[in-house]
């Protein structure tokens, strides 16, 4: 028979657990993270100033809170196998405090594998001790890339199962470590959307799982990863994220009409909003595009459905995503190349759930349009109308 000593033991650290979840952000995150731009290049200063410049812009205020160091701050290990980070990090603990003492929280990297795919320190072996490190630190955020792992394990294995298995029980095991710690840090799997991660991401502790590959700066990038994340919303639910990869808005790949369709995209994909651009060189035009109120209130809705694709015919798709007052937010796409004005898609909303039609916002311009039951959009090639509509 179990003991009562068991039994409280058992039901306070079930409580823990659960006010541990509870702590951590139920909608998409939104930060900035250093690979796009930066890649290894980052310093302790260079991360301060990102810092100070998300406050200035407004970034902060409008939800953006996480600064996320990605690979290569890693240094060696200590003798007693502690990490430690390199000569351009003297100090992650003060690092964590200016930055909670903003108003803001720190992200780290690491990776299953003994190397990051920069080559730097790797958790493998160490992760419950690397994990309390974290926490020490007072770290918010761990984006975990499988890397080296493949190399080391899971390539030498023989069946398709067994790989699987090595995998999940490598995001498993670091899960544990950081729940462990008693600290809510959110938790970002990393495996560039092999092997369904979006059936079992959330399963093995996941908060977010990259869906895709890297993105690049470019139209053609951007769109490829986001248009592919059509039939995944069913994954996604509040506290779990179908992840596609990091922001490139403000990088210079793109006109501002494509970073527009960026935005929009992923805002009705419930996706991370992690800028990836220098924050401390944003013109207005940037600044605007990442911190439009009604469109982030669109990726931040409380009900934590992700948006899907409703229809596509030729380069023209209707992207719809259900939001908590029960409105739906409308992406209106244009995908064509080589258009040299804008073409008038036409979008009947009874179809969409609307049948005596419904209040029309364009969210971009802050325009309010009217009742409609068909709308009418302009929309340039590689552009976007976004709309929320209401009955």
């Amino acid at each position: 028979m179990n003991s009562p000593h068991l039994l409280v033991s058992a039901l306070t650290a079930m409580l823990s657990l659960r006010a541990l979840a509870s702590s951590l952000p139920l909608t998409p995150p939104m930060g900035w993270n250093s690979w796009n731009h930066f890649q290894v290049n980052i310093t302790d200063a260079i991360v301060r100033a990102q810092a100070e410049a998300m406050v200035s812009s407004g970034m902060r205020d409008a939800g953006y809170v996480y600064i996320n160091i990605d690979d290569g701050w890693q240094g060696s290990r200590a003798a007693d196998g502690t990490i430690q980070p390199n000569e351009r990090f003297p100090d992650m603990a003060a690092l964590a405090d200016f930055l909670h003492a903003k108003g803001l929280k720190l992200g780290l990297y690491s990776s299953p594998g003994t190397k990051t795919c920069a080559g730097y320190t790797g958790s493998f072996g160490h992760e419950e001790q690397d994990a309390r490190t974290y926490a020490a630190w007072g770290v918010d955020y761990l984006k975990y890339d499988l890397c080296s792992y493949n190399d080391e394990v899971v390539n030498k294995l023989t069946t398709p199962a067994e790989r699987l298995d090595a995998i999940r029980e490598a995001y498993a095991k670091m899960h544990r470590a950081l729940r462990q710690t008693g600290r809510p840090i959110f938790y970002s799997l990393c495996q560039y959307g092999l092997n369904y991660v979006w059936r079992w991401g959330a399963s093995v502790g996941g908060n977010s799982w990259r869906t895709t590959g890297d993105i690049g700066d470019s139209y053609a990038a951007m769109a490829a990863i986001g248009f592919g994340q059509a039939g995944l919303s069913r994954y996604a639910s509040p506290g779990h994220w179908n992840d596609p990869d990091m922001l490139e808005v403000g990088n210079g790949g793109m006109t501002a009409e494509e970073y527009r369709t960026h935005m929009s995209l992923w805002a009705l994909l419930a996706a991370p909003l992690l800028a990836g651009n220098d924050l401390t060189k944003m013109n207005a035009e940037t600044i605007a595009l990442l911190t439009n109120r009604e469109v982030i209130a669109i990726d931040q809705d409380p009900a934590g459905v992700q948006g899907d694709r409703f229809s596509a015919e030729g380069p023209y798709e209707i992207w719809v995503k259900p939001l908590a007052d029960g409105s739906k937010a409308i992406g209106i796409f244009n995908r064509q190349d080589t258009w040299t004005r804008g073409e008038v898609i036409p979008v009947d909303l009874r179809p969409l759930g609307f049948p005596s039609g419904a209040h029309v916002r364009d969210v971009w311009k802050h325009t309010d349009l009217g009742r409609r039951e068909i709308i009418e959009a302009t929309v340039p090639p590689h552009g976007c109308v976004l709309l929320r509509v209401r009955a």
